[in-house]
């Protein structure tokens, strides 16, 4: 029976996923002239997002703290890292933001050709090149009052302990003026089964937004107290 229900979620999820993809093509089409930040493309990725967790019975997600969001503030997002499930649950927070994701999953057919779509930023990793030009296109788009969204980790940590944060996203913030709004993330490093398509039990995970952390009165030089701050209140929610 489980074998069964997790072919049926796993077609399911594709079907889902291909209609996004036509579904976002269509709306960057007819909003060309007059969306350039490709928002109402982003915000389609809110029903995919909401489908795919209520019909998975495997899934179980609570989120918690979306008051912490102000809708009308330019964030720099920072979220803790622990599977591909992350790209889902993320946008269950509703606010338009870029992502700040590796280069392959650009590639992917479908989710990746909608993060292409909708402008969200490549990363090619090990190119020193590439690094400096994504924060470059970061802060442009802070600028243009679109939040972007880091998982400082650099990878996905393969324990329940969070990996040693880097420190670009801080130093952006910093230099930006822009507020952190740091996001935790816990379970879902089990959301999908290591090693096997089958779902084998439900699991139960959890999206918390924290209190939103202002930058403005900081200088270069307090990056690294930032991002340890930001770090110990990840780790303790």
């Amino acid at each position: 029976m489980k074998a069964l229900i997790s072919l049926w979620v796993w077609v399911a999820t594709a079907v889902l996923t291909i209609t996004l993809y036509f579904v976002v093509f269509f709306v960057v089409i007819i909003s060309w002239p007059f969306d350039k930040s490709r928002k109402l493309a982003h915000a389609q990725c809110f029903w995919w997002s909401n489908c795919i967790l209520r019909m998975n019975p495997f899934w179980k997600l609570e989120v918690n703290g979306l008051e912490n969001i102000d809708h009308k503030k330019t964030y720099v997002i920072i979220s803790n890292h622990q599977s591909m499930a992350d790209i889902v649950v993320l946008y269950k927070i509703h606010t338009q933001f870029k992502w700040v994701s590796k280069e392959s999953l650009f590639r992917v057919p479908f989710i990746g050709w909608c993060l292409s779509l909708t402008k969200h930023i490549k990363l090619a990793r090990g190119e020193f090149s590439s690094i400096k030009k994504i924060y470059r296109e970061a802060a442009e788009w802070l600028r243009k009052d679109m939040s972007v969204l880091f998982f400082p980790e650099g990878t996905r940590s393969e324990t329940d302990e969070m990996n040693v944060f880097q420190n670009g996203a801080f130093k952006l913030a910093i230099k930006e003026k822009k507020p952190i709004l740091p996001i935790c993330l816990k379970g879902t490093r089990e959301t999908i089964p290591k090693g096997s398509w089958v779902f084998r039990a439900t699991v139960k995970a959890s999206l918390t937004v924290l209190p939103a952390i202002e930058t403005s009165q900081l200088s270069p030089g307090d990056f690294v107290l930032l991002r340890d701050e930001v770090f110990a209140k990840i780790n303790s929610a």
